[in-house]
């Protein structure tokens, strides 16, 4: 990797871009931030990744990586010192099953408290979008530019299940999650422990960017998580962190609740989307294109019946989960197996018979 600085194209109220400007901070990677518009997704983004999507990282060598897991791996390869990823097999695990269940299922919250409000607390939020479509202009302009935007992000909510039947049962939930959050930082810098790891990563998107920065759950969690605040302003303060990553494979005790609730929340409905998924797959050729959803299907959402959308995407993140633990030595993965037993996700029943490859962006069947 030659001299020079990295260029990340984000936006303050992307989730993942809250999630890769975390990490580029506390690994300590000098950047530079650009807030793209629609001319540079349509001269730049789209050119060099195929996709509409940011983050978006540019390279001192001019490479451009999309998806944030896939920056972070290739950057902590190039990067090797300050890891982020742990390297023993316990506290790896429970990192990539945390990444996945931020990234993925506190999406629902984020994007619930985000979109299901009053619209007068979405004027700002409005406006930024705006932005996106044309940078100059007066702020009246661009809260109508943007209300238009914004309202294709808005019709995605109850496709993950999110709807007024869920809604009061997903608050409670929440509610409860954040208690538990909440107990854990009092004593824990990080999620598992002084140091932060790619578990951190995945949770910082939807706390940053939704539940700390939008006006009416930002309110409700500076009253009620204080700790959770501080924990937010800690992985996005500007400097990059000093503590030694532990070379113990502890996990902290008020970590399992936290865990329990994606073997309780997440797994169920990963398992359901597996067996959607290889439905779908054996009426396709090896090698074929993997569409963003594959219609819906019934799941429970903190106890409480919807449809949601069948989200292969969701699998590529647990391929990873499910795949450390197969590539793992039988004493590692004796360790591994013993550990999920004590948070009710036993891996070992784990069944997708389709494997997905990330390729160009996008995702594909892989060959057999």
């Amino acid at each position: 990797m030659s001299g020079g600085e990295f260029v990340m194209y984000g936006a303050e109220f992307s989730l993942y871009s809250g999630k890769l400007r975390s990490y580029l901070y506390k690994k300590g990677i000098p950047f530079r931030e650009v807030r793209p518009w629609a001319m540079t997704y349509k001269r730049f983004i789209v050119p060099r990744t195929g996709v509409s999507y940011i983050p978006v990282l540019q390279s001192p060598d001019d490479e451009v990586w999309q998806d944030t897991s896939v920056i972070i791996d290739t950057l902590e390869s190039l990067f090797p010192d300050n890891p982020m990823i742990p390297k023993t097999p316990r506290r790896r695990l429970a990192s990539l099953i945390l990444e996945l269940f931020g990234d993925e299922w506190l999406l629902n919250v984020a994007m619930h408290y985000r979109w299901n409000v009053p619209e007068n607390d979405l004027q700002d939020l409005f406006v930024d979008f705006g932005k996106i479509v044309l940078p100059w202009g007066p702020r009246v302009l661009h809260r109508k530019l943007g209300r238009s935007l914004a309202s294709r992000f808005k019709k995605f909510v109850p496709r993950l299940g999110v709807t007024t039947e869920t809604t009061p049962a997903l608050e409670l939930w929440y509610e409860k999650f954040l208690v538990d959050l909440e107990t854990h930082f009092g004593t824990h810098d990080y999620l598992l422990g002084a140091h932060p790891t790619i578990a951190d990563f995945g949770f910082i998107g939807p706390f940053y960017a939704h539940l700390y920065r939008d006006p009416v759950p930002g309110h409700y969690l500076r009253a009620h998580a204080p700790q959770v605040v501080k924990w937010i302003e800690r992985m996005m303060a500007p400097d990059s962190v000093v503590v030694k990553a532990s070379s113990d494979d502890e996990i902290p005790t008020t970590l399992l609740p936290i865990l329990q609730s994606f073997s309780s929340e997440q797994l169920p409905v990963l398992r359901d989307t597996a067996a959607v998924f290889d439905r779908w797959a054996r009426s396709q050729s090896e090698g074929a294109s993997i569409p963003r959803h594959l219609g819906t299907h019934a799941v429970r959402m903190a106890g409480v019946d919807t449809d949601r959308s069948v989200l292969p995407y969701s699998l590529w993140m647990m391929q990873r989960v499910v795949d450390y633990r197969c590539s793992s030595e039988q004493s590692e993965r004796d360790e591994i197996d013993a550990f999920l037993l004590t948070i009710d996700a036993d891996l070992s029943t784990w069944q997708q018979s389709t494997r997905i490859e990330r390729r160009d962006n996008r995702l594909w069947i892989a060959p057999k």
